[in-house]
């Protein structure tokens, strides 16, 4: 796993990958057209931000590189990757309980505030992707 160098790009399994911590300027890329939506992302080494035709949908405080992302209606699951342990907030349905997996280790169950925001930490080893899933209980 690495940055995403083009900012933001479709795979071959149909998931998305984003994000570039290693950039020292805010850089941003709007109109990505994946899956019948459209992407926009915000991303440098002290943020990274995605939404979906307008909406938000992934944040971490400092910025990250994310791998893989998938969301459905069960959940979002992904690889990201960072400089710096990282806060990620993601939007998922209002209310919901989520159980949280990172790394392979059970972190608990969260439910999301009234506006659907779920927040995580993630600790990172330079180079070393961490396999994060959330899903609704």
């Amino acid at each position: 796993m690495s940055v995403v160098n083009e900012l933001l790009r479709s795979e071959q399994d149909g998931t998305l990958s984003f994000g570039n911590y290693k950039l020292g300027t805010k850089s941003k890329l709007s109109d990505f057209e994946h899956g019948g939506d459209t992407y926009k992302v915000k991303t440098f080494n002290e943020i990274t931000k995605l939404e979906r035709n307008g909406a938000f949908v992934y944040e971490s405080v400092p910025g990250t590189a994310v791998n893989n992302f998938e969301a459905s209606a069960e959940g979002v699951k992904f690889f990201v990757e960072g400089e710096e342990d990282a806060q990620i907030t993601l939007e998922l349905e209002e209310g919901a309980s989520y159980n949280i997996v990172i790394d392979g280790e059970n972190a608990g169950t969260m439910t999301t505030n009234m506006g659907g925001k779920l927040v995580l930490s993630v600790e990172f080893e330079e180079g070393k992707a961490v396999a994060v899933e959330v899903k609704k209980v």
